[in-house]
């Protein structure tokens, strides 16, 4: 199955500054599976996603086909062939 994951650029650093990363998930098709896949291939973004626990930070959102992940399940949310999943940092400033 495969899976898009749309890269801010905040970001792009931790993944060789790729916009889109493209996956195939052969296994556990949610997103801690997804997650799990970008561990061992860009493992500094991935740290900047998830927290010691392996769940999402709470200053990143993260959308699949539009949706907050918080909302449909989290790191339990199943992903279906061509799901897009879009990365947004909180950012601060003042």
């Amino acid at each position: 199955m495969r899976v898009t994951v749309r890269v801010p650029a905040v970001l792009r650093a931790d993944c060789g500054d790729q916009a889109a990363l493209v996956f195939d998930l052969d296994g556990e098709a949610t997103l801690a599976g997804l997650f799990s896949k970008i561990a061992v291939v860009y493992p500094r973004l991935e740290r900047r996603i998830r927290d010691e626990r392996g769940e999402i930070r709470r200053y990143v959102n993260v959308y699949i086909n539009g949706t907050e992940s918080r909302h449909c399940g989290g790191m339990k949310a199943s992903l279906d062939e061509g799901a897009v999943v879009q990365i947004i940092p909180s950012v601060a400033g003042g």
